[in-house]
């Protein structure tokens, strides 16, 4: 892809600009927020970025990647989600915790290893979290789906997948069986924004606007 490889951090934001949205723009202070630091650390980056022809952005619109951009950012959600499935699927690590040792072995993945690991994993489609592993040469079939918390109260869903990436979050859903595959039904929405009363195998638990966000599900 590229013959001088990307620093730590500008993989880090190329990629977290993908897992936030990846074909529409992405707000600096939310990309901020998603990496924890400071939107004037988050605004240089981007700068950067820019000038390396990664990403485009536009002030007071966001940030969009660039196709050199989303071909790097790509290549690095492959080798995070494909580290993922082995961590859960063959070392048995905690459903929560996968997504954070990914991280950990992302950036020192060779090619080659990337490309191994595929292999050794059977090449699967997506990752414990149920998002996506783009191919080896970047392509992928985006979900199709809806966020949770835009459904309506009485729909019957099933969780396609979590787009969170936070340990204490992820524990949060699992601890409240909120995982791909689940099945559960909106039976209240609270109003001025408060949390939705879901209904998970026949138990009723509360989640905030704010974590539905980052599940996505289709009506069933």
């Amino acid at each position: 892809m590229n013959s001088k490889p990307m620093s730590e951090s500008t993989e880090m934001y190329l990629k977290a600009i993908a897992e936030l949205d990846d074909r529409n723009s992405v707000a600096v202070a939310r990309l901020a927020e998603r990496l924890s630091v400071t939107n004037v650390s988050a605004n240089e980056m981007v700068r950067r970025l820019g000038e390396q022809g990664l990403v485009l952005h536009k002030p007071y619109k966001g940030v969009t990647l660039t196709k050199k951009g989303r071909g790097v950012a790509s290549n690095v959600l492959r080798r995070q989600r494909l580290w993922e499935r082995f961590l859960h699927d063959h070392l048995k690590i905690e459903w929560a915790q996968v997504y954070d040792y990914a991280c950990s072995l992302e950036h020192a993945t060779a090619p080659e290893v990337t490309e191994a690991l595929a292999v050794f994993l059977g090449h699967p489609e997506i990752c414990p979290r149920g998002n996506p592993i783009p191919a080896e040469d970047g392509s992928f079939e985006p979900l199709d789906g809806i966020l949770l918390s835009e459904v309506e109260v009485g729909t019957a869903v099933r969780v396609l997948a979590v787009n969170a990436t936070a340990t204490d979050v992820l524990k949060y859903l699992q601890e409240r069986n909120i995982l791909p595959g689940r099945e559960l039904e909106i039976v209240e929405a609270a109003p001025m924004q408060g949390p939705l009363t879901l209904r998970v195998e026949k138990k009723e638990v509360a989640l905030g606007l704010s974590l539905a966000k980052f599940v996505i599900v289709e009506p069933i």
